[in-house]
């Protein structure tokens, strides 16, 4: 799970980030807690003995908050940082789940394997610059068994909405919790379009749809965090 809302520049998460990570998310946990509560039950129809996908995998809470309950399921996590892989790590060999867990370093298209029952990807697609979305839920599809699910959430807002300040402003409250600095509504909204690729949830569903996905399924909204499941047809 990457940090909600943060620039996502080439050395952002380097090793003072890494170390802080969890504590600077610690204040946002009953959101967190409440999307993992919910995917683990869009989830449910995944085997018993599923490999799942973590894409941005971060410091491991989307592993922790699935593994528990799943304890037949193996995990690969992929995420360009090797400092946040390697907090991952150590926390994954600390709760002892390293075992079933497979940490890369790079991006979903370094993976390989075909044929996962499913993939996560939180907080991570608005990070991706526009003219790369497609690709990138695409190569999610790809990595998906027939039937799989694929599960992700993200920061998506209409930007032309006559309502868009109003979300914002119950944004900066979000920002203010992880102890950022407070932002005007403008220089927030200048901040989804650019670093952030913020998009509206009609077209990253359209994006879905483009990529193979059956049609997505809303199953989380909060402030201007969506998140939607959706399968990847059977043959």
């Amino acid at each position: 799970m990457t940090q909600l809302g943060t620039p996502a520049t080439p050395n952002f998460f380097n090793q003072e980030m890494a170390d802080s990570y969890d504590q600077r998310n610690s204040a946002l946990q009953p959101i967190s807690g409440c999307l993992h509560f919910l995917m683990n039950l869009v989830l449910a129809p995944v085997p018993r003995n599923a490999s799942v996908l973590c894409v941005g995998v971060g410091t491991g809470a989307d592993i922790f908050a699935l593994a528990t309950d799943n304890p037949g399921w193996r995990f690969v996590g992929v995420d360009p940082s090797a400092e946040m892989l390697e907090v991952c790590r150590r926390r994954l060999d600390e709760a002892g789940l390293l075992g079933r867990c497979q940490l890369v370093r790079g991006t979903v298209e370094d993976i390989t394997d075909t044929h996962f029952d499913a993939v996560v990807s939180l907080f991570v697609a608005h990070f991706i610059k526009l003219d790369q979305r497609a690709a990138f839920y695409s190569a999610i599809h790809q990595r998906l068994k027939p039937g799989g699910l694929f599960v992700s959430a993200e920061i998506s807002v209409d930007l032309e909405d006559p309502l868009l300040a109003a979300t914002v402003e119950d944004w900066a409250r979000i920002q203010s919790l992880m102890g950022q600095d407070e932002k005007p509504v403008e220089a927030l909204i200048a901040m989804f379009r650019d670093p952030l690729g913020v998009v509206s949830p009609d077209t990253t569903e359209a994006l879905w749809r483009d990529a193979g996905f059956a049609d997505p399924v809303p199953f989380f909204h909060a402030f201007a965090i969506r998140g939607w499941h959706a399968q990847r047809p059977s043959l």
